[in-house]
């Protein structure tokens, strides 16, 4: 043995962990069974929040770099599919607390307030470190998320506001893509010509179609002029920014180039993993999504119309927030601005050749 001998009991910390549990049903003298699944429930989700920030503080190191080497970039995927995991498990966990029904809860339930899981430091701190902004936020309680934190809490939040989230990281590190342009090509204008083929492709065979009345026609047209039309602002750096400034875009108009490039030309080796960091995001955000719907589900469950131990609206909230706190949205968008694959010019050889893999 190259080391002190380790007992497994102590390595882990149980005696601590296990003796965290303190029911108010037995402080109060009327104990409540399931309270201790629900005690249990919420501090196994904390322990799962400081695993999820554990990996995102690594992903955001590498990622608030001025130059990523690509050795990083694996590392960085498999942290970020990491937290996709975990967070599916966590999803998991309200199905065993949904074991305790809603008279079950009302056992204790007013033991508890004024707490509430919107005080849950580490979650808000996932939140704002993946990049969902202050104004982006429902307001609680008429007051800003953080003023439900306690002051050292509020304090590390405002430090945490002020630094690059994950969202500013990869929006910056999509800008610096290669391949965009080149001596003899430019990704966007050959793009624009497959578009605007595409859809007249689809205008004539319409035109063209003896089986549809003239009204048909005009219909199915403006329909087809309307799609090209939502493609104006991707081909139109000004009007792009006229639109980011009204909340329809938040990346930037070459960060968005960028990840479309990506999705589109995902085969290519060098192309593979900046496609998987995306995917990654994805799912983080629709995961994240998905929880807050299940707790809003379960809230309705539990309580009906009643106000949440915290004060809020409860169900309500909840519900809102579910469809507001969004964050890698422009990704989701992309793809109203696909083609198929079939329609998508090819790279010249000199390009191909620079996303290959080279011995």
């Amino acid at each position: 043995m190259k080391y002190p001998p380790v007992h497994y009991h102590d390595y882990l910390g149980l005696d601590k962990i296990l003796a965290a549990q303190h029911l108010k049903s037995d402080e109060y003298g009327k104990h409540a069974h399931d309270e201790m699944l629900f005690i249990v429930v919420h501090q196994t989700y904390e322990l799962w929040f400081k695993q999820i920030l554990f990996e995102l503080n690594a992903v955001l190191k590498t990622f608030q770099q001025d130059q990523i080497a690509e050795t990083e970039m694996g590392r960085a995927c498999a942290r970020l599919e990491r937290v996709v995991a975990i967070q599916k498990m966590i999803i998991n966990q309200i199905d065993v607390l949904e074991t305790m029904t809603p008279l079950d809860f009302l056992d204790f339930r007013d033991m508890l307030y004024p707490a509430s899981g919107f005080q849950s430091f580490q979650w808000r701190l996932i939140e704002t470190k993946l990049g969902l902004r202050l104004g982006d936020r429902l307001s609680y309680n008429q007051a800003p998320f953080y003023k439900s934190l306690s002051e050292d809490q509020q304090k590390l939040m405002m430090e945490t506001l002020d630094q690059d989230s994950l969202f500013d990281s990869v929006q910056k590190w999509l800008e610096r893509t290669p391949f965009l342009q080149g001596e003899n090509f430019n990704f966007w204008d050959s793009y624009k010509e497959a578009v605007t083929a595409m859809f007249q492709g689809d205008i004539n065979t319409v035109q063209n179609n003896p089986r549809l009345s003239d009204e048909d026609k005009k219909k199915n047209i403006e329909g087809l002029q309307t799609a090209l039309k939502s493609f104006d602002a991707l081909f139109d750096e000004k009007a792009f920014e006229e639109l980011r400034k009204n909340g329809q875009f938040r990346l930037s108009y070459k960060a968005l180039h960028a990840a479309l490039l990506i999705q589109i030309h995902r085969d290519q080796p060098i192309l593979q993993t900046p496609f998987r960091i995306i995917q990654a995001l994805l799912d983080i955000d629709e995961i994240m999504t998905t929880w807050r719907y299940r707790h809003a589900l379960m809230a309705m469950r539990m309580l009906g119309q009643k106000i949440g131990t915290g004060g809020s609206s409860g169900h309500k909230y909840l519900a809102e927030a579910t469809a507001k706190h969004k964050i890698f949205g422009d990704f989701f968008n992309l793809t109203t601005f696909f083609i198929p694959r079939s329609q998508v010019p090819a790279l010249p050889k000199s390009v191909s050749a620079k996303m290959g893999f080279h011995y």
